[in-house]
């Protein structure tokens, strides 16, 4: 018998092929917007061995409960896993699988970016240019933005994506604070450190620029841009949870000239108080690829008008390159990744040791 396999979003033509040259027969979800919860369980009850989801699928008991009888892997096409009740997966033995690693410089890449074009006002000069407002040239009128190259940027957290942004930072000349609760990668740092110390020597930047560790309070008191990297960990889950850890009290720690970066999880941020920053010039601007809820509500306060000049809001775009998305190599793509994941579980490679399978997240459910 094939395996049967129902897709909640569509991977991409190349990642779907591949899974049915192998006999597969995948099932995807039309649409655009993610199925109901309530189509969800009832195709995982009619039988499937695999489910293919993204953040936007809520997977707990409910789901587990419908699939108990054939359910073998749920297989995520992201990164993080929020969505994903881990205390039920593993109650229920089923493994579940991310794409880690092959989204990492699409992520730092598009977080550089979102840096650059908060701090050089990049959307109000094209809707001033668009708006055919641009009147005659003037040397700081109608507003200027603020440079990147030579400042200093915190790096908060510095897992892959972290020490990705890290290098593509060396290359602007500036100087780099490092913050990370739960391990600092001394040997990467050390690394950077000799980078820099080279191009300085080698008059390839005129200014000796530095990269060191710091306490997270230092961090943002003294960076020109924070630029947020960290996974959502909620109180009880970790000794530091990072659910709101930019409220009003650590926004009030920045530089009224800072801006903030975030492309890791939408509720590290508490975007009320952070509304209530730009609002009141606590801090310069932020730029945004990540929300408490998503898609963005209407009625958020990151849409107040009195803010848009200052407030960039992208639509969780920063994995958004093709070749990142939807390649079926899964060295090179989320698609492939995800498909790889379930192929991996599915056909038992491994010796059918799912501790072993690179992409299982849930490996402690499945100990000797």
């Amino acid at each position: 018998m094939p395996f049967r396999v129902f897709a909640t979003c569509d991977l991409g033509e190349a990642a779907l092929t591949r899974l049915r040259e192998r006999g597969y027969e995948v099932d995807v979800y039309p649409q655009s917007d993610p199925p109901p919860k309530s189509l969800i369980v009832e195709k995982v009850r009619s039988g499937v061995d695999g489910l293919i989801t993204s953040l936007r699928d809520s997977i707990d008991a409910e789901i587990f409960e419908a699939g108990k009888a054939t359910l073998k892997v749920v297989a995520q096409i992201a990164v993080g896993f929020d969505n994903i009740n881990r205390v039920d997966a593993n109650r229920y033995k089923i493994p579940f699988t991310n794409t880690a690693d092959v989204l990492t410089e699409a992520t730092a890449e598009f977080a550089f970016f979102m840096m650059g074009a908060v701090a050089r006002k990049l959307w109000s000069s094209e809707r001033l240019v668009r708006e055919k407002r641009w009147g005659a040239w003037h040397p700081f009128l109608p507003f200027l933005g603020d440079e990147v190259t030579g400042k200093t940027v915190a790096v908060i957290g510095t897992g892959r994506i972290g020490l990705a942004m890290i290098k593509k930072c060396t290359a602007m000349d500036m100087d780099i604070l490092c913050y990370d609760p739960a391990y600092e990668n001394d040997r990467y740092i050390t690394g950077i450190q000799k980078v820099m110390d080279v191009r300085h020597e080698n008059d390839i930047q005129t200014r000796k620029t530095t990269i060191k560790y710091v306490k997270f309070e230092e961090s943002l008191a003294q960076s020109d841009f924070v630029s947020v990297h960290v996974p959502l960990l909620r109180e009880g889950e970790s000794a530091t949870p990072t659910y709101h850890l930019f409220n009003e009290k650590t926004l009030g720690m920045m530089k009224p000239s800072a801006y903030l970066i975030n492309t890791s999880r939408g509720p590290v941020i508490d975007e009320a108080a952070l509304a209530k920053a730009l609002k009141q010039r606590w801090i310069a601007g932020a730029a945004l690829d990540v929300f408490e809820k998503e898609p963005l509500p209407p009625d958020s306060p990151l849409r107040d008008p009195e803010i848009e000049d200052r407030c960039r809001l992208f639509h969780h775009f920063a994995s958004g390159a093709k070749e990142t998305r939807l390649s079926a190599d899964p060295d090179i793509g989320m698609a492939g990744r995800c498909a790889q994941g379930l192929i991996d579980v599915l056909e038992k490679n491994y010796g059918g040791d799912v501790t072993k399978m690179p992409y299982v997240v849930n490996k402690e459910a499945f100990g000797k």
